[in-house]
């Protein structure tokens, strides 16, 4: 009977751990599957954080913070359920086993609780998800596109370098492209969708622009070449015409009053000095030119150009001069009928739908009428001033076209 009743009751323990046994694997299987779950709901929420900042993506991440405490609080538990009891022992007691079965189950039921709410969880999270991970799928387009223009950037300079071109102008900025380039590799992760795409969106513009320049380089200096043969040839033809100024002073001297040609005194002298320092400078254009300094070669062109033209304009100027006091010599009236045509035409018009002309347009229109006759009057005389009357013209005949242009606005206006 004693016999007996050791074998009943050690087979009684025998099953007792057995069963605690088949418990902690129960709930090392639910760790396990939790654990997993929340590793794969992390990457979720890594996911959204990178690519949503809105309100509710906040939420959610507090949301799974407070579940994070929650599977830590039940992950403990079981962990020391397991800590406890040595469920490997020979001579375990069965009271002790089945205390240790108890616990085992409990911290499996709370193991598959909280894994139900993570699995909640991540189903109110797929709509963010979604949207997250469309925003995510613009990341990687960018960013290769970006690095393709990067690529080819490099390859456009290597070209031009290899023509014997040194580009250093290029190369830097193709240079201080490398830290927003690391910026970029870093990813969404760290930077977030939006910032992340816009930098490879920037990359990609001044990529792309420092190629397009890089290749228009041998265009470029082509160009600005001939600009220098040109430019050089103009200075020349200029120096040429104010060596023929003179001549044409000395019959404005001669022939009309000094007050007609006093501002032209010092033409020749201004135009010599001028095309000298343009002749200068594109000596120094042509050294920047060698130096492959582009922006000065640009910068010292503009110059010279402009220092031509109004060189050009102030020889011209002799000569149209002349032209223009004869024209006017040789007959008063030719300036005379077309000032008062304008006169006339700008009368009609204001006595348009009208049987008594406005004020604001009479007058104005009476004192040009009354500047032509004064002017006109100006010209007897033995030596009269053709070229106070030809301003004078030309001055009337604008404030004429002022006074076309108001009453041409306020019939528009009305």
């Amino acid at each position: 009977m004693t016999t007996a009743s050791r074998r009943w009751f050690g087979g009684r323990d025998e099953s007792r751990r057995a069963d605690a046994q088949a418990a902690k694997d129960a709930a090392a299987a639910a760790f396990y599957e939790l654990d997993t779950a929340q590793r794969d709901l992390r990457i979720s929420m890594e996911t959204i954080a990178a690519a949503d900042g809105s309100p509710a993506a906040r939420q959610a991440g507090e949301g799974f913070a407070a579940l994070g405490q929650r599977i830590d609080q039940v992950s403990q538990v079981y962990i020391e359920a397991v800590d406890a009891h040595d469920l490997d022992r020979v001579d375990l007691e069965g009271a002790v086993a089945a205390r240790a079965r108890d616990q085992l189950v409990r911290a499996r039921d709370e193991l598959v609780r909280v894994r139900e709410e993570l699995d909640r969880f991540a189903q109110g999270l797929q709509p963010l998800l979604d949207r997250a991970e469309t925003q995510l799928a613009r990341v990687a387009p960018a960013r290769e596109r970006a690095r393709a223009a990067l690529l080819a950037a490099s390859a456009a300079l290597d070209e031009v370098r290899g023509k014997g071109m040194r580009a250093d102008e290029f190369a830097a900025r193709l240079a201080a492209l490398g830290p927003e380039l690391t910026l970029l590799n870093q990813g969404a992760a760290q930077h977030g969708v939006q910032e992340t795409v816009q930098r490879a969106d920037r990359i990609l513009r001044d990529a792309e622009a420092i190629r397009a320049e890089v290749a228009r380089l041998p265009e470029r200096a082509a160009e600005i070449d001939r600009r220098l043969v040109s430019l050089r040839t103009r200075a020349q033809a200029l120096r040429n015409r104010a060596d023929r100024v003179d001549p044409v002073l000395s019959e404005l001297r001669r022939r009309f009053s000094a007050a007609c040609w006093q501002d032209l005194q010092q033409v020749p002298d201004q135009a010599v000095r001028d095309v000298a320092r343009a002749e200068e400078q594109l000596g120094q254009a042509a050294r920047a030119r060698d130096e492959q300094r582009w922006a000065d070669v640009a910068a010292l062109i503009e110059s010279v150009r402009g220092a031509l033209d109004a060189t050009d304009e102030a020889v011209s100027a002799a000569q149209d001069r002349l032209s223009r006091l004869e024209a006017v010599a040789r007959d008063p009236q030719a300036e005379v009928q077309r000032t008062r045509f304008a006169i006339r035409d700008a009368q009609r018009l204001a006595m348009e739908g009208r049987s008594v002309p406005d004020p604001r347009h009479a007058r104005p229109l009476d004192e040009a009428v009354a500047r032509v006759d004064r002017a006109l009057g100006g010209l007897e005389g033995r030596h009269p001033d053709y070229w106070h009357f030809l301003l004078e013209m030309e001055e009337v005949r604008v404030a004429v076209g002022r006074v076309v242009a108001e009453m041409r606005g306020r019939r528009v206006v009305g």
